[in-house]
């Protein structure tokens, strides 16, 4: 099945869960992962890893099973995950126990967690159960980046967004704008190291 279509499914059986209705960009991919260089020492973590968009780029950069962990909750999108990715460790959970998934995985520390969870949509104590997940990595010494849609960038959720994390992590650092992206949209990037 065509990649689109099985985002658009997604969307449509759980539409707060799914920041949009198409996978990211290419273009919009390589800026999420520009400058992480993965590890078994400084492994990447991926939250909300949809169909892969990210990750099909992410497999090109991890240089080995031991450097990567994928996190997904619609079991659906796990399995076709699996078929596409089979040297990726993709894990069928919930962002909000990503801490103690680590642990079970036997990993190294985490030097980055890439997100493309809809944080502007999510349900509050949704989000804020994720971020205290990210905060436990943060206190490690980890960099936290995730997208914003223009379209969404000052909407209040967002801004309220924004303003947590810059009260935890100081101010983002902000990419120029992905136009090559349906819709277009920005990553915002945290680091503790």
């Amino acid at each position: 099945m065509n990649e689109n279509i099985e985002f658009l499914q997604a969307f449509l059986k759980n539409p707060t869960k799914v920041g949009s209705i198409t996978p990211s960009s290419p273009e919009l991919a390589m800026k999420m992962l520009e400058g992480i260089e993965p590890s078994a020492e400084n492994i990447v973590i991926e939250l909300g890893v949809g169909t892969g968009a990210i990750t099909k780029f992410l497999q090109d950069i991890v240089p080995d099973e031991r450097s990567y962990i994928g996190i997904e909750l619609d079991p659906d999108l796990v399995e076709l995950l699996r078929r596409n990715f089979p040297e990726m460790n993709i894990v069928c959970g919930n962002a909000m126990e990503m801490e103690s998934i680590h642990k079970r995985s036997g990993l190294g520390k985490a030097g980055y967690i890439v997100c493309c969870l809809p944080f502007v949509s999510l349900p509050a104590e949704v989000r804020n159960g994720v971020l205290d997940e990210v905060e436990k990595f943060m206190q490690l010494g980890c960099e936290f980046r995730t997208l914003q849609y223009a379209h969404g960038y000052y909407l209040p959720s967002a801004i309220k967004f924004r303003e947590l994390m810059r009260n935890r992590y100081g101010k983002e650092k902000k990419s120029s704008l992905v136009v090559k992206n349906v819709p277009p949209g920005y990553t915002l990037t945290w680091a503790t190291k």
